[in-house]
């Protein structure tokens, strides 16, 4: 169980200087209308509008969307928040009812609830092989109390670091 996530890069993030108001991709994957996702909570925007995402392969390590604070790091590594600098809050929620995990499959990389963290840091290894025997894997990325207007680019393939919005 200890070497679950060996292997991993632990530093993942393609680390560039992005700015306060991007908001990038977490990892490499297929990004989709978050109102394809099977979860009324999350296709009828109930927490906020946002996007969805796909990721291939048994493993992957997701990182910070946005340049901020880790406001919320929910210790089951499922959902984590990030609050940017101009407000804007940010939740990327990992599966549909993976909080029902209790945090198997899911592995915290030394972050903080609390610290200021930069676009591309990781944040938690998932293991999708074994959380998708029991789970929907689709993540979200939702943006709660958009403080502007936020337009997200046209679903696609998206790579770490790729910019998601628009203007």
């Amino acid at each position: 169980m200890l070497n679950l996530f060996r292997g991993l890069k632990k530093d993942t993030a393609k680390h560039a200087d992005y700015s306060d108001a991007a908001i990038i991709a977490m990892a490499d994957g297929d990004m989709f209308s978050i109102e394809q996702v099977n979860d009324p909570v999350f296709s009828a925007k109930m927490l906020g509008d946002g996007v969805a995402f796909r990721y291939d392969g048994d493993k992957v390590v997701l990182c910070s969307p946005a340049n901020g604070v880790l406001s919320i790091l929910f210790p089951t590594g499922h959902a984590y928040g990030i609050e940017m600098k101009d407000g804007t809050e940010l939740l990327v929620h990992v599966g549909l009812d993976t909080v029902n995990a209790k945090g198997d499959g899911f592995k915290l990389l030394g972050r903080q609830q609390g610290e200021e963290i930069k676009a591309g840091d990781p944040v938690v290894a998932v293991d999708l092989k074994k959380l998708s025997l029991k789970y929907d894997m689709s993540t979200m990325l939702i943006v709660t109390n958009a403080n502007k207007n936020i337009q997200f680019i046209e679903p696609c393939k998206v790579v770490l670091g790729q910019e998601l919005t628009i203007g």
